[in-house]
C-alpha cells in the first residue's frame, strides 16, 4: 500500500474536521417555540432599559439565561435580533372588515392602546432612536414592521373607496398613516394615553371628515401667486 503524503494526510484531516463541524452545527437544536419567545421578550426588556445603542448580545443572553452561541445560532446580528423582537409584538389577526371605514380603523388601531404600557413606550423610543442612527436597521424595520401596517391600512381605505366612503381626490397614501401619527404625537409629545376614546375622537374629528369632504388638487406656489398676487408681498412685509 502506498503511504499518504503529509499534505494529503493534512487535507484529509482538515476535510473530516470541517464535515464534523458542519454536522455538529446542523445537529444543534434550533431556537424556536417557547425558548424563542423567552429570548425575544428578554431582548425587549433590555432594549427598553438601555436603548438600542447599549444593547448587546451578552446582555440579552444573560437576561434570557442563554449562551451567546444560542443567540448567534438564530440571529447573526444585534439588528436582526431587535427587529425580530419588535416584530414579534405585531398582531397576526387578519385585516379588519367590519363593513365601515370607522369600524375597520377602530379595530386596526386600538392596538395602539398598548402604548399605555411603559415598556412598550420605551421600546418604541429606542426604535426611533435606532432608526435615526442605523440606516440598515431603519430599512429593515420599515420593511418588516411598518410595511405590513401600511399595507393593512391601504386595504381598509381601498375598501372604503369602493363603498363610496372616501371622496374622489383624497390622497389615501397621505391620509392612511395620519391616525397613528396623530395618536403617537399626543402620546410622546403631549403625555396623553392612547385610549380607545382618544383613537375614536381622532377618527371622528379628523380622519372621517377628511375622507368625505371634496378635495381639489393641491395648488402650486405659482398658482397661489397668480390667484393672490399680493400674498408674496404681504408675507415679506
Amino acid at each position: 500500500m502506498t503511504p499518504l503524503s503529509a499534505d494529503a494526510s493534512t487535507d484529509t484531516t482538515a476535510g473530516a474536521s470541517t464535515e464534523a463541524t458542519t454536522e455538529a452545527q446542523s445537529s444543534r437544536p434550533r431556537v424556536e417555540g417557547h425558548r424563542e419567545r423567552e429570548i425575544l421578550d428578554a431582548t425587549l426588556d433590555v432594549l427598553a432599559e438601555v436603548g438600542y445603542d447599549r444593547l448587546t448580545m451578552d446582555a440579552v443572553a444573560q437576561r434570557a439565561k442563554a449562551s451567546k452561541a444560542t443567540l448567534y445560532r438564530r440571529w447573526s446580528t444585534k439588528q436582526a435580533l431587535v427587529v425580530d423582537s419588535v416584530c414579534s409584538q405585531k398582531s397576526s389577526a387578519p385585516v379588519p372588515d367590519t363593513g365601515s371605514l370607522r369600524g375597520d380603523l377602530m379595530a386596526l388601531h386600538c392596538e395602539l392602546g398598548g402604548f399605555r404600557d411603559s415598556r412598550n413606550l420605551a421600546v418604541l423610543a429606542a426604535v426611533v432612536t435606532a432608526m435615526a442612527r442605523d440606516e440598515e436597521f431603519a430599512e429593515t424595520y420599515r420593511r418588516d414592521f411598518i410595511g405590513p401596517k401600511i399595507a393593512a391600512a391601504r386595504v381598509i381605505f381601498d375598501r372604503a373607496l369602493e363603498r363610496g366612503e372616501v371622496a374622489e381626490g383624497v390622497d389615501v397614501s397621505l391620509l392612511a398613516p395620519a391616525l397613528p401619527g396623530i395618536v403617537l404625537h399626543r402620546v410622546f409629545l403631549m403625555g396623553e394615553e392612547a385610549t380607545p376614546e382618544l383613537i375614536a375622537h381622532v377618527i371622528d374629528q379628523i380622519i372621517i371628515p377628511a375622507t368625505t369632504c371634496p378635495h381639489l388638487p393641491t395648488a402650486s406656489s405659482h398658482e397661489l401667486t397668480e390667484t393672490h398676487p399680493h400674498a408674496e408681498h404681504e408675507g415679506t412685509s
